[in-house]
């Protein structure tokens, strides 16, 4: 049940891990440009990384219908100047909606040339998904990124086929018990993916609750 009178929705991790992605965020995004956050979910990071990170512009995205209700009324909660309206975007698709000429004129008014999409940051989604969701979102990332944009991702991860703590594997068990396809990745096999799409990895961050922050660079 949804705690607010309006569409607004809750995640407590976010709370939890906000100001420790924002530390690795100020460190290793471009400075300017629009940074696209792909899988928004509630918004409640939109809300909280968009004000603190001007002057770069924060385009959040997700393509389920509710979630960006959600967004929409966080940033109708909280507004920042510098935080756009949320978009449809899957990423399995094979070409995103901010690619596509045609579909600009449905997205919030973003002047691409003044302000091109320099970075893409992805929180909490490739294990609560399908592996097709990370090689597309590895695929977007190939085609949209300039040379020297960043791809940042947040969350578990396997060391050589290994949980790296028991509840990390208890977390894995519970994904695939609600879906087969989903389950925390192993990093080698993410890493391996991005450098195939000319994607170097720049670093991994050690992260609070047995997460990382892993970030790519095109």
């Amino acid at each position: 049940m949804n705690e607010f009178p309006d569409a607004r929705q809750y995640a407590p991790a976010t709370q939890r891990n906000q100001a420790a992605i924002l530390e690795v965020l100020l460190q290793v995004l471009p400075p300017t440009g629009t940074v696209l956050e792909v899988s928004s979910g509630t918004g409640e990071h939109a809300i909280f990384f968009a004000p603190r990170l001007h002057p770069r512009k924060w385009l959040p995205s997700d393509p389920n219908p509710l979630a960006r209700a959600s967004i929409m009324a966080w940033r109708e909660y909280c507004p920042a100047f510098n935080l756009y309206p949320a978009i449809a975007l899957d990423v399995c698709d094979s070409i995103w909606a901010v690619e596509q000429d045609q579909s600009r004129e449905l997205l919030p008014k973003i002047d691409f040339k003044q302000d091109p999409i320099k970075a893409i940051v992805n929180i909490n989604m490739i294990h609560i998904a399908p592996w097709s969701a990370c090689l597309g979102l590895i695929a977007g990332a190939k085609r949209i990124l300039p040379p020297g944009g960043i791809l940042y991702l947040y969350g578990s991860f396997k060391h050589d086929g290994r949980h790296t703590a028991p509840s990390n594997a208890e977390f894995d068990q519970s994904l695939q018990l609600q879906n087969p396809q989903w389950g925390i990745r192993d990093l080698d096999q993410v890493v391996a993916v991005a450098q195939a799409g000319n994607l170097s990895l720049v670093k991994t961050v050690t992260m609070p609750a047995n997460n990382l922050s892993v970030i790519f660079r095109a």
